[in-house]
């Protein structure tokens, strides 16, 4: 593949017209996306010259900020001459896959940022498959070339195998390509050009993405897209107009997937993006991205609509959950010293909001109706789920993910099944692929990536990966990269080892003491520090063996009258284990529970009577 489609466009300034471009920013996970739209946003003007700029602007949300990923879809839109280009800043991430599949309707063009080093990952190729089968004409850019370890021309011809792997077309095929430093603020159409600012990237994206094709004369009509809510407006829904033109104070219906009316109003509010704001308008044209408000009960995929339209705007079906957990009250001898919002009609009503909003999760309620299975692509979407909900001051009881199983239409038990990439050190690869395949993967795949490193391909049962990232970084010394994307459904692969270790009990109910977590050290690896409270069935530490051990972290030394030469000798207690949320989530295994509250996290049996624990395990296993 080569650039010379963009040494073919001159831009002309005096031929351009009001005119609107939108275009979709898609990549994998830290290959570059929000870090380029800070840059375009900086040379187009945005941001006055005094003004004090966060890094990663779009990344408003303070989960992103922390850990460095885009969770939620945003738009933001820049002027470029008389052009206005819409930009959808999309996550990387598979488990977030349902803000892409939403927002790509949205979108008329997509740029597709690799990192020249790492190439194309997992889900690169799915946001690419997702862009493609909706007929979007791609371009791409080759991100991070200024690295030390920058491969640029096998990227490009990684790029173009994966596009014809995915079954892009001819036009597909012949996708322009720009070499770019997001994080430097430039990109050129061949590597040894002057390397200045994003001109060329402005120029392409006016020259490749075509204009939106829509019905300027038709009635208002628009698909909703996103959906974020305001203390003054109240609902307020963001999507592309498809026809007609919309008006201020305009009267409105909104229609379902299936054609049903569901509510008439006014638009009251009516909104374009200008930079990261959104600006107020009287009127917006069909193509044009917008937010508006003035309805109750429209939600995501409904029709936004003028009186006189009958029939929904077509949405594209979202891929369904794959794994799923239940959340209830938490009932442990701690709760309610932490949060606010603890009663079970609390996190209904926190749950169906955020069924509403997000596409990709299920919520139902238990036949009882004291707990919530709620469904989702991965272990990090649910965990991003659960840690929202803490910092709003929820406390709650979370079971060990599983995987949601399928049937065919014979009957046959299917599985989810997910393409597992892992770059490791060729040191680690035989103890990678050993762990891999006791958990039902097959290597389909390996390839050194340079470096010293080795790229390995599995697929592997979903069932089975769960718990492995913490494994993984052990036997890779931190130093291996695994990434997960959903391949296909396949048929069930029977019975899979789960954790080996047992676990370390408390049988008491107080604040954990020094002097027993010292004498407890040869037993296992401790989960609590000296003055953590704990209760009797809370998980304290791992076992060294395989069964689980009730000890007593309560117990102080017995003070004497007698000296003895090693009486006063300080204790000497090794750091705790940390476990973050979603190692937690993989770690407890089906008679286990997490317990969440706002200031903490602890591991617990799900029976905190020893005797019924006992009972259980007897009943298990008759």
């Amino acid at each position: 593949m080569s650039s010379t489609f963009v040494g073919r466009w001159v831009y002309k300034k005096h031929k351009f017209m009001e005119q609107i471009r939108n275009i979709a920013i898609i990549a994998h996970v830290d290959h570059g996306k929000t870090t380029m739209i800070d840059s375009l946003l900086q040379q187009c003007g945005t941001f006055r010259a005094n003004q004090n700029i966060t890094e990663r602007v779009m990344d408003s949300n303070d989960l992103e900020k922390e850990r460095g990923i885009t969770i939620l879809a945003k738009c933001t839109s820049i002027k470029w001459y008389d052009v206005r280009i819409n930009i959808i800043d999309t996550p990387g991430h598979a488990d977030f896959g349902g803000e892409v599949e939403r927002v790509l309707s949205m979108a008329d063009g997509v740029m597709l940022l690799v990192d020249a080093a790492e190439g194309p990952m997992p889900q690169t190729k799915f946001v690419l498959g997702k862009a493609l089968s909706q007929g979007l004409k791609p371009m791409v850019v080759i991100n991070k070339v200024d690295r030390s370890d920058a491969r640029s021309d096998e990227v490009v011809n990684d790029v173009f195998d994966l596009f014809a792997t995915l079954g892009a077309d001819d036009q597909q095929l012949d996708f322009p390509i720009l070499y770019a430093s997001g994080r430097s603020g430039w990109c050129v159409r061949e590597l040894q050009d002057e390397r200045k600012d994003l001109t060329p990237m402005l120029e392409l994206i006016v020259a490749h993405v075509p204009v939106p094709q829509v019905d300027k004369e038709g009635p208002f009509s628009m698909l909703a897209t996103l959906l974020d809510s305001d203390a003054f407006l109240g609902r307020i829904l963001t999507g592309r107009i498809v026809s007609g033109t919309a008006t201020l104070n305009m009267p409105i219906k909104v229609l379902n997937l299936q054609g049903e009316q569901l509510e008439c109003g006014r638009l009251t509010k009516l909104q374009i993006f200008s930079g990261v704001e959104r600006v107020p308008v009287s009127k917006a044209v069909a193509g044009d991205i917008v937010s508006i408000a003035g309805t109750k009960i429209a939600s995501v995929a409904d029709t936004i609509c003028d009186v006189s339209v009958n029939e929904p705007v077509p949405s594209t079906p979202i891929d369904p959950p794959t794994m799923a957990i239940t959340i209830s009250v938490n009932d442990s001898p701690l709760a309610g010293q932490e949060g606010s919002k603890v009663t079970s009609r609390m996190l209904y009503d926190r749950l169906m909001a955020e069924d509403e909003t997000n596409v990709a999760i299920t919520v139902t309620r238990s036949v009882n109706k004291d707990s919530f299975e709620v469904g989702g692509r991965g272990e990090l979407q649910l965990g991003v789920l659960i840690e929202t909900m803490r910092r709003e001051g929820f406390e709650m009881s979370i079971s060990r993910p599983r995987v949601l199983l399928q049937k065919d239409s014979n009957g046959v038990l299917l599985e989810p099944m997910e393409e597992v990439v892992v770059d490791v050190d060729e040191d680690f690869s035989g103890t990678v692929v050993k762990k891999v395949s006791l958990r039902k993967g097959i290597m389909t795949d390996m390839r050194p990536s340079g470096r010293g490193k080795t790229r390995i391909t599995f697929l592997a049962p979903s069932r089975g990966l769960i718990g492995y990232q913490s494994e993984f970084l052990t036997d890779t010394r931190g130093t291996g990269v695994m990434n997960r994307l959903y391949h296909s459904h396949a048929k069930h692969k029977g019975a899979i080892e789960g954790r080996r270790n047992g676990v370390l009990v408390s049988t008491g109910q107080g604040e954990a003491v020094a002097y027993a977590i010292f004498n407890l050290q040869d037993r296992g690896t401790m989960f609590v520090s000296p003055q953590d409270k704990v209760y009797g069935g809370m998980i304290v530490g791992e076992h060294n063996r395989e069964n689980d051990l009730e000890v007593n972290i309560l117990k102080g030394k017995q003070l004497t009258n007698m000296r003895a030469s090693s009486t006063d000798e300080a204790v000497r207690l090794i750091p705790p284990r940390r476990i973050s949320l979603e190692a937690m989530l993989s770690y407890i295994d089906e008679d286990e529970l997490l317990e969440v509250t706002p200031e903490s996290l602890r591991l617990r049996k799900r029976e905190l009577d020893p005797n019924n624990r006992k009972k259980a395990s007897r009943t298990a296993k008759g």
